[in-house]
């Protein structure tokens, strides 16, 4: 998922309908809201895949979504169509960036479009779309793959207790430290207080204000044991966790745990920093393994999975892609062959092996060929189980800015820790109630 990007304003079901006609290209682009418990009537009548169907499928299936920068869309689309020999499958790129690619979406399924049978989703627009009852109810067909699924994954497709996507592949955060400067951190405690002890032991991250620094944040309180939202979709985040959270990243950053300059980096900035060879520890997603392997601190670094807080146990914050069918979509069994061949345990190697990203299929990190393309594949794998989603909501992008926010004035300076959580919760409290 591209993190280097805005939040989206909202899209209100109740606004008015002349003014949205008025507006169409910019209903596109705006995110649904649901404030309350109850499913929305068009979510409740979705109708659901059949885990059956694909054994049985013919004719062509249309997938859509993001440029296909890696190949892995339509590489995967075409080895689909040679073993399956009944159904044709073909990728179709809708937008260059993330979110062209989600204006592109929205527009087809507020439209009812029949064009693509399946959408390539970031996980954190599965709320979004469930709630506007514009996909197919995966529930029955994730159940049937459960067993080839790391359970972690299978959340990011979940809202209001059923399945709207099933995974296909993930992502998790790691640590990438300086062998000979600092030790593995076990603990974010250890990290920091090894990070200060000399110039050149460091730590960077992603700390510029947006979708980034509120996963860096969210890593931290769910190690510490803290939550954004409960199970029922209170908001929890005024507690002596996010506190303690909040004054620790604080401290880090006067007494020299991490630079200043975090509070400008996005990941190819905190990647560059570490490239210098002027720090010790880095947060960053599994593409830059490949990237400081092509650079001098080659044979110097390695790779950890993201610390646990102190008493507390590890926790990272899942990115990746899912498959999620269109309730408008023509060929519902070919899409269901599609993500059965999508997410076999040897498709899900050739996921890891030819295109680099991170499997939702726990047996392929400890596949022969994974691990000699990937050495780093058993600590990404248990960063990636260790795991949980973003917040699941509709308006999580609101969500999302009401962290960012807040956690930047308190590391930058402008806001106090007291203050900062207050306003979160009053703001996300009120993105809740905005449906």
């Amino acid at each position: 998922m591209d993190l280097n990007r805005p939040a989206l304003p909202l899209h209100n079901k109740a606004a008015n309908k002349t003014a949205l006609a008025a507006t169409a290209l910019a209903a596109a682009l705006l995110l649904s809201a649901c404030g309350g418990g109850v499913a929305p009537q068009g979510a409740e009548q979705a109708a659901a895949a059949d885990p059956s169907s694909g054994a049985n499928a013919s004719g062509n299936v249309n997938i859509c979504g993001v440029k296909d920068a890696s190949g892995i869309y339509k590489g995967t689309a075409e080895a689909f169509t040679k073993a399956n020999g009944k159904v044709t499958a073909k990728y179709t790129e809708i937008g260059a960036t993330t979110d062209e690619a989600r204006t592109q979406i929205v527009q087809r399924l507020e439209g009812k479009s029949t064009e693509c049978d399946l959408f390539v989703t970031d996980v954190i627009w599965t709320s979004e779309f469930a709630s506007q009852g514009w996909l197919l109810d995966q529930t029955k067909l994730v159940e049937a793959n459960k067993d080839r699924l790391i359970p972690s994954t299978v959340e990011t497709t979940k809202y209001q207790d059923k399945y709207w996507g099933s995974p296909f592949f993930t992502n998790a955060g790691l640590i990438y430290y300086q062998k000979d400067k600092v030790a593995k951190p076990e603990t974010w405690q250890q990290l920091y207080t090894e990070a200060a002890k000399a110039p050149g032991n460091g730590f960077v991250y992603q700390g510029k204000q947006y979708e980034g620094l509120t996963v860096n944040f969210l890593e931290m309180l769910y190690s510490a044991g803290g939550e954004v939202l409960d199970d029922q979709g209170n908001v929890k985040i005024d507690s002596d966790e996010t506190r303690e959270v909040l004054n620790f990243m604080t401290e880090g950053l006067k007494n020299g745990s991490a630079d200043r300059a975090v509070l400008t980096y996005n990941e190819d900035p905190a990647r560059l920093a570490y490239e210098s060879g002027n720090f010790g520890y880095q947060r960053n997603w599994p593409h830059v393994y490949r990237l400081l392997n092509a650079t001098p601190l080659a044979s110097s670094f390695a790779v950890a999975p993201l610390p646990a807080w102190e008493g507390g146990k590890a926790s990272g914050v899942l990115g990746g892609w899912n498959l999620a069918i269109s309730a408008h979509s023509t060929n519902q069994a070919g899409a269901v062959a599609f993500i059965d061949f999508a997410t076999t345990p040897d498709w899900q190697k050739h996921v890891a092996m030819d295109f680099s990203q991170a499997p939702v299929n726990e047996a392929a990190y400890s596949d022969p060929g994974v691990l000699q393309k990937m050495p780093f594949a058993t600590e990404l794998l248990a960063s990636v189980k260790a795991a949980k989603p973003r917040p699941i909501s509709p308006v999580y992008p609101q969500i999302s800015q009401a962290i960012y926010k807040n956690v930047y004035a308190v590391l930058s300076g402008t806001a106090s820790t007291e203050d900062a959580v207050k306003k979160m919760a009053e703001e996300i409290t009120t993105a809740k109630a905005s449906f």
